[in-house]
């Protein structure tokens, strides 16, 4: 499986970007999706996760009421929808896929067994 993460890219505080990250190869119903990040300095965090079906969605405190992640099985493709973007959430955005293994395992990074290259966001202020 490749993933390949787009949409990253520069914006001011308060603005908006949409990421997307495309699946290829190997894929496999059932399938969670998500998104991670990592700041300079800091180590990975959990962004927002998303099951199969989309029915169920999962996010970062520090996300809610900002972040909307979507996906579309046909495309196999995953977003992630950024509003109000603050300068903390400057990072690099990676998303990444695995079997689903429960709920509590979703923020959890060592559940995913594949992760695309990363997408660089910056946030000024």
């Amino acid at each position: 499986v490749q993933l390949v993460e787009s949409g990253g890219g520069s914006v001011q505080a308060g603005g908006s970007l949409r990421l997307s990250c495309a699946a290829s190869g190997r894929t496999f119903i059932g399938n969670v999706m998500a998104w991670f990040r990592q700041a300079p300095g800091k180590e990975r965090e959990f962004v927002a996760g998303i099951n199969w079906s989309g029915t169920r969605t999962y996010y970062a405190d520090s996300v809610k009421g900002r972040f909307s992640i979507s996906r579309d099985n046909a495309k196999n493709t995953v977003y992630l929808q950024m509003n109000s973007l603050k300068p903390e959430d400057t990072a690099v955005f990676y998303c990444a896929t695995g079997a689903y293994r429960g709920s509590n395992n979703v923020p959890e990074g060592s559940s995913y067994d594949y992760w695309g290259q990363g997408t660089q966001v910056t946030v000024s202020s």
